[in-house]
Formats: structure tokens, C-alpha cells, sequence
């Protein structure tokens, strides 16, 4: 069964199967994989690249999703295509002489994912094809998850409020506006997202990464919780009460 994630923003990696291009990749943006991949196979005109356009098959191996916007994504997804271009990616050394194209783009992702501010996203590297899994060099920060198998996004539509109820923060008792709710849908947390991501932060920390539920105890991660936060209509929040997570 393939996995549903909600409020999906992802960086996905195509390879060619065509013979007489195989081997190319492309990089691109998604919010919906399935269909993406779709249109690239088709061609330019259906919504495709034209990098891609006419020279597929192509299959979709990997995806990297859990950001936390499209600007995140976004953002990820050009320092991936142009590593030594982002001043973030300088250390990496280019593509070897003997290197495939494929290999140089994994040992990118490997270095992407050890420096900030993508160390600190809470990432899930996915591989949706068996017969392109490769091992990274370096190993994702422990917060990233390596998931295998198919994925599908899903959209969540903004709840409609038909009438005010007083909310209070759970941990600094004063009336809450814009809630930040627990994950766990059992779990009936409401709290300031400053109370909270201040429960969450650790030591050295200006971003949080994970922690646990005051009222439940439950362990997740802080961009879970974000995402669940801006799945409501929560338009008076800025970027700086986010904890940073939306720069």
C-alpha cells in the first residue's frame, strides 16, 4: 500500500530508460508525484519539462518530501541542480571523470542532507524504484527517515470555523488564537506555537527538530506539527513564530 502524505512538498530525481538517452537525470519540484511523472512521460505540451520532453521513458527513483513549503522545496531543488553554483554545496568536489551522471547526483544528495539548513528539516528520503537504491556516503541525520515504496499526496482542505471557542495554552495558560495542535489525533494539545517550539528546542538549537508531546508524550517531529498547523487557517501567523522553519 502506498504511503499518504499530507501537504506534500517534494524534490524528486527522474532517470532515462530510454536507449538512446539512458542514463540522463532530472531534478525538478512536485506536489503530486504521480502525476508529475506522468506529465514528463508525455511530453511538453501535457505539462512536462523540455528537458525531459521526448526523450522518455522516464521513471521517477527517488523523492526527498517533508518540506515545509514550496519555497523550502523549492530552494533544495536548485542547489541540487547546481551544486557547485550554491555556495551552501562549495565543498563538493565535481563530477570524476569515470563517475556516472547517476552516482554524482546521489553523492550530491548525501552532502545536501548534512548541511544547514537541510540538516535540520524534518526530511524523508524515499526511493521509489528498487532497481536504482544506492547507498549514500554519508548517512541522513538520525531524523531522517528512509522509506522505500510508493507515495501519494493529499490534499487537506482548510477548515472552516463556523463559530469562536476560547482555547488555552497548555503550558502557559493564556488564551490561544492561532492553535498548534499534537499530531496524534488523540491527543487534544492546544498550545502557542512559541510555548511549544520553545518545549521542543534543545541545546544549541535555533530551529526545533523533535520532542515530545507535553500532554501525551507522544515523540514527533517539528515539522510535522507545522504542517499540521498551516493545514488550518492560520494567516496571522508570521515566519519568525514558526520558529523559523518557513525562511
Amino acid at each position: 500500500m502506498p504511503d499518504v502524505v499530507e501537504h506534500f512538498f517534494g524534490v524528486y530525481l527522474l532517470y532515462c530508460t530510454n536507449p538512446k538517452y539512458v542514463g540522463r537525470v532530472y531534478i525538478g519540484y512536485t506536489v503530486d508525484p504521480n502525476r508529475r511523472v506522468k506529465q514528463h512521460n508525455k511530453g511538453k505540451q501535457y505539462g512536462g519539462a523540455w528537458k525531459t520532453s521526448q526523450k522518455g521513458p522516464w521513471t521517477m527513483v527517488l523523492i526527498i518530501h517533508g518540506f515545509p513549503n514550496n519555497i523550502s522545496a523549492l530552494r533544495f531543488e536548485w542547489a541540487w541542480q547546481h551544486p557547485h553554483v550554491s555556495r551552501r554545496l562549495a565543498h563538493i568536489s565535481k563530477k570524476k571523470s569515470k563517475e556516472k551522471v547517476y552516482d554524482f547526483t546521489i553523492r550530491v544528495l548525501s552532502e545536501m542532507l548534512q548541511v544547514g539548513p537541510w540538516n535540520r528539516l524534518p526530511l524523508t528520503l524515499r526511493w521509489l524504484n528498487n532497481d536504482f537504491i544506492r547507498d549514500l556516503q554519508k548517512a541522513p541525520p538520525t531524523h531522517m527517515p528512509i522509506c522505500y515504496g510508493p507515495v501519494i499526496s493529499k490534499k487537506v482542505p482548510k477548515s472552516v470555523s463556523l463559530s469562536h471557542k476560547t482555547s488555552f495554552c497548555y503550558l502557559c495558560y493564556d488564551e490561544v488564537f492561532n492553535e498548534m495542535k499534537c499530531v496524534n489525533s488523540n491527543c487534544d494539545l492546544i498550545a502557542h506555537v512559541i510555548c511549544l517550539s520553545k518545549c521542543f528546542l534543545k541545546g544549541g538549537e535555533y530551529v526545533p527538530i523533535e520532542g515530545e508531546c507535553p500532554q501525551c508524550h507522544q515523540s514527533c517531529l517539528w515539522g510535522d506539527l507545522v504542517r499540521k498547523f498551516k493545514g488550518c487557517d492560520n494567516q496571522d501567523v508570521t515566519i519568525t513564530d514558526l520558529g523559523g522553519f518557513l525562511e
